[in-house]
């Protein structure tokens, strides 16, 4: 078989695979000389942060009274506009009066009368005591003169008990506010008949200048607060006493600040939770009993706070949050982290980080943990 063919063929192969080898050592070469990939970092700095709670709530008067007649009979007059301002002591409602105006009339004479019956008998009660040191009347005769003088007395105090009965019950024809507030829808109108103490109140009064916010708070959330506190990493704020904000049920923010007033001091055993009560000034009548309302609480203020921004803060397969840290070498370091709470756009770190760490906020889809990278202050993060 011939020789001669094969040749040409084998010096076709080598060539090929020269050619090959020439291609391969210059992507080496730029493979080695390759930049490392770029990462925005930030640099966690230490700050004191003012640490807040929002809760659900709503707002009650501080004052509310059920207007109720403590008389019977029609009423004649109704003496206040709906919706008004009324004060403590103002007339609300007039009840006929004929009817009480007569027993007290009746009340009145019959003091009179027993007035009139005690006069002769005291005055027999003077002489009797008297004659009897003399023996000019029989002691059994000046023990009933004495005795009728003092019945004559105690009629007299029950016809007075009698007629202050009737004096009250005509005042109370006249129905008055029992506090000072804005009174709401009256139930009733004249000619209506109504009851003594009845179920239904007529209007109803309430002082909404300041009023209360009433909010609650899950009773672990307080247990978290007094750890923080005992430990050292919250501290309560200057003013000592816990300033409030409030929100409307649109989130827009309410002008005035209130106080907390009040902690309950037992927690609901079906809900866990425990009752919170803050005071807020309501010149203007912006919140109405009965409104719903987000309440803004200050905690205190955490000491060397670490505020990592969102973009940081990644999570792994069980949810656990964790961070890429550059490490003074460059290389990359993954830390397992214990956050806190979201402050803004950033979470608050308590533990996986330390002041002055370079954390990746930027280029955290084109790199993992133990790579070589080149750090950059990210232009769009904030610490």
């Amino acid at each position: 078989m011939p020789i001669r063919p094969v040749f040409p063929v084998f010096l076709l192969c080598l060539s090929l695979l020269l050619a090959a080898g020439c291609d391969r050592a210059p992507q080496a070469q730029q493979a080695g000389t390759a930049p490392l990939p770029e990462v925005g970092v930030v640099v966690m700095s230490p700050q004191e942060l003012p640490l807040t709670t929002v809760l659900a709530g709503r707002v009650s008067a501080v004052l509310k009274a059920e207007v109720r007649p403590q008389v019977g009979g029609i009423i004649q007059k109704r003496l206040f506009t709906e919706g008004s301002e009324v004060t403590a002591g103002q007339p609300l409602y007039k009840i006929d009066p004929a009817t009480f105006s007569a027993a007290h009339a009746n009340a009145k004479a019959a003091l009179s009368r027993a007035e009139a019956n005690a006069v002769p008998l005291a005055l027999k009660a003077r002489r009797y005591a008297e004659l009897v040191t003399t023996g000019a009347v029989s002691t059994q005769d000046n023990d009933d003169a004495q005795a009728a003088h003092r019945q004559a007395l105690a009629d007299i105090e029950a016809a007075q008990a009698a007629l202050d009965s009737a004096r009250i019950d005509l005042e109370r024809t006249t129905i008055v506010s029992p506090i000072s507030g804005r009174i709401g829808a009256s139930s009733v109108t004249p000619g209506a008949l109504v009851t003594a103490n009845q179920a239904t109140a007529l209007a109803t009064v309430q002082q909404t200048d300041p009023v209360y916010v009433d909010v609650t708070q899950a009773s672990r959330d307080l247990l978290r607060l007094r750890r923080a506190m005992a430990s050292g990493r919250l501290a309560r704020s200057a003013q000592g006493r816990a300033t409030v904000k409030l929100l409307y049920e649109d989130g827009s923010p309410y002008a005035l600040e209130g106080t907390l007033e009040f902690a309950d001091i037992t927690v609901d055993q079906d809900t866990g939770v425990y009752a919170l009560r803050a005071l807020f000034p309501n010149p203007d009548r912006a919140l109405l009993p009965g409104m719903y309302v987000r309440a803004v609480i200050e905690e205190g203020v955490a000491r060397d706070a670490l505020l990592a921004p969102q973009p940081a803060v990644s999570r792994d397969n069980k949810g656990n949050p964790y961070a890429l840290v550059v490490l003074p070498d460059g290389t990359l370091e993954q830390r397992a982290l214990a956050v806190d709470r979201v402050v803004g756009d950033a979470w608050l770190v308590t533990s996986g980080l330390s002041a002055g760490d370079s954390v990746v906020v930027e280029g955290l889809q084109k790199v993992r943990a133990g790579m070589q990278v080149k750090a950059v202050p990210a232009a769009a993060a904030k610490n």
